[in-house]
Order: structure tokens, then C-alpha cells, then sequence
């Protein structure tokens, strides 16, 4: 009777490492564009990378891991040029402005707004190491006029401080700390 149960345990185990894989092939599977980043330091470090994909209903998703970064919260956003050029008296200056092709107000809690760029604060650990993950539908790798794969890119820029989601025109989240070119796949 023991071994029977630990037969079962055992298939039961099994099967839910199955079904936890073909989740993640599906998902993968249902990728309708997908694009790389690799976050580089204004002196060009590399510091993480990651993937940006969308998903068949529009919906644009962001898993990436940074390291060597500063331990706290730090603010995310898409901007408007695919460049990371880190020298300059403003690192990533090349990178412009956030992503804002309907020219709405910074911050996910004000009512003119968000930027579509615009994403939610990550934290990094006592570690160093951080993970970007979020879903967003204002943007696209597909089609116009939100798609990150316009004429001039863009770029996922990582800044020093915490974004508080209100403060125009970037959430008074500091200076722009690392950075990563959205390269289609």
C-alpha cells in the first residue's frame, strides 16, 4: 500500500512538471513578434538582458534580469529612440524622450496619462540582482502607431530612483543608469 501511494505521488509530480512545461511552450508558441535587450552601463558594462514579446491579443510582455545595480527601487520606461549612447553630460540623452505617441502625461496613476512607455517600478535586492517583469498593451512590436519597431527603435532605459507614477515627465525617477537597445528578433 506505501509503494502504491508513492507510485501515485510520483506520476502526480510527474504530470504537474508536464503541464507546467507545456505552459511554457505555449506561451512561447503564441509569441506573434519578440525582441532581445541587453542593458549596458553608460560606460558600457553589461549589466542584464532579457526578452520583449507580444502575445497574440496585443498584449506586450517584459522578463529581463539586471545585475550590479544599485540595491532599491528603480524606474522603467520604454523611450522614444533605439540608440544607448552612454557619453554625454546626460547618459542615454540618445535614447530621447519616453515612448509617447499619443502625448499623454508620465505616470500610471494620473488621469491624462500614462506615457505608453510608461511601466511600473522594479526592485533590485541587497544582491544587486533585479527582475523586470510586466505586461503592457500600450505599446506593440506590430503595428502602428504603438509599435517599438518604428524608423528610429527604441530603447528600454533603466533609471536610478524609483518612478512615482505622477511626476511629468518622468516620474522625478533620476538619471537614466543602464540601458538596452528593443532589437527585433
Amino acid at each position: 500500500m506505501l509503494h502504491h501511494r508513492a507510485v501515485i505521488a510520483a506520476v502526480a509530480l510527474a504530470c504537474a512538471g508536464l503541464a507546467a512545461g507545456c505552459a511554457t511552450a505555449s506561451t512561447a508558441a503564441d509569441r506573434v513578434a519578440a525582441a532581445a535587450v541587453d542593458f549596458v552601463t553608460p560606460t558600457g558594462g553589461s549589466v542584464g538582458s532579457g526578452v520583449v514579446w507580444q502575445d497574440p491579443l496585443g498584449v506586450v510582455h517584459v522578463d529581463a534580469q539586471v545585475r550590479g545595480l544599485t540595491p532599491g527601487n528603480h524606474g522603467i520606461h520604454f523611450h522614444a529612440v533605439g540608440r544607448c549612447d552612454g557619453a554625454g553630460s546626460l547618459a542615454f540623452a540618445s535614447a530621447g524622450a519616453h515612448f509617447n505617441p499619443a502625448n499623454r502625461k508620465h505616470g500610471l496613476s494620473v488621469p491624462d496619462g500614462p506615457h505608453a512607455g510608461d511601466a511600473p517600478t522594479f526592485t533590485v535586492g541587497s544582491d544587486g540582482l533585479g527582475r523586470i517583469n510586466f505586461t503592457t498593451d500600450r505599446v506593440s512590436l506590430t503595428g502602428e502607431p504603438t509599435s517599438l519597431n518604428d524608423t528610429d527603435g527604441s530603447s528600454l532605459v533603466i533609471h536610478a530612483m524609483g518612478d512615482d507614477q505622477v511626476t511629468d515627465p518622468s516620474g522625478n525617477s533620476g538619471a537614466r543608469i543602464a540601458c538596452a537597445v528593443v532589437r527585433m528578433r
